[in-house]
């Protein structure tokens, strides 16, 4: 029995991606990888020193980048299975809402949980919570939108 997890959707999807939060080929990037559990979409992300905002605390833009990125693959996750296709839609950010409960810690990792609750057309909402330690220190709702040929992010995943 193999019990080696699949991909992380951008590496799978998206090899050559150069997007400055997920894309794998961003040496300057934050390189998440995003992973299909059950009816989510889980990230594990590990802060570095130049993450901070102070000492001790991942900047807040940064939280919002995680949240950006990883959401966007969990709506192009759920666009991909509700319209049945092979590879997901390129999909971009619509609008995004985030609410900083309390200091993310830049000394551990952080768990980013994202779930498409709605799908309609060419749109998803995701909602996710970013978790230290068990405790929920940020969350986020999003709108993501599949684009049509002719946008600059059409062949984003290519």
């Amino acid at each position: 029995m193999n019990d080696t997890p699949p991909p992380a959707l951008q590496d799978r999807y998206s090899p050559n991606g150069i997007c400055f939060g997920c894309g794998p080929k961003n040496a300057k990037g934050l390189r998440i990888k995003s992973h299909v559990v059950g009816a989510d979409v889980e990230c594990e992300f590990h802060p570095e020193g130049h993450h901070q905002a102070f000492e001790g605390t991942v900047n807040g833009g940064i939280v919002g980048c995680l949240f950006d990125c990883h959401g966007n693959w969990a709506a192009c996750h759920a666009l991909m299975k509700a319209k049945g296709l092979d590879h997901p839609p390129s999909t971009v950010t619509a609008e995004f809402h985030v609410k900083l409960r309390r200091p993310t810690p830049s000394n551990r990792p952080v768990r980013i949980k994202a779930r498409a609750v709605e799908v309609v057309g060419d749109r998803a909402v995701v909602e996710e919570t970013m978790e230290s330690d068990g405790v929920v220190t940020a969350t986020c709702r999003a709108v993501f939108v599949a684009v049509e040929p002719g946008h600059p992010a059409y062949h984003r995943w290519a």
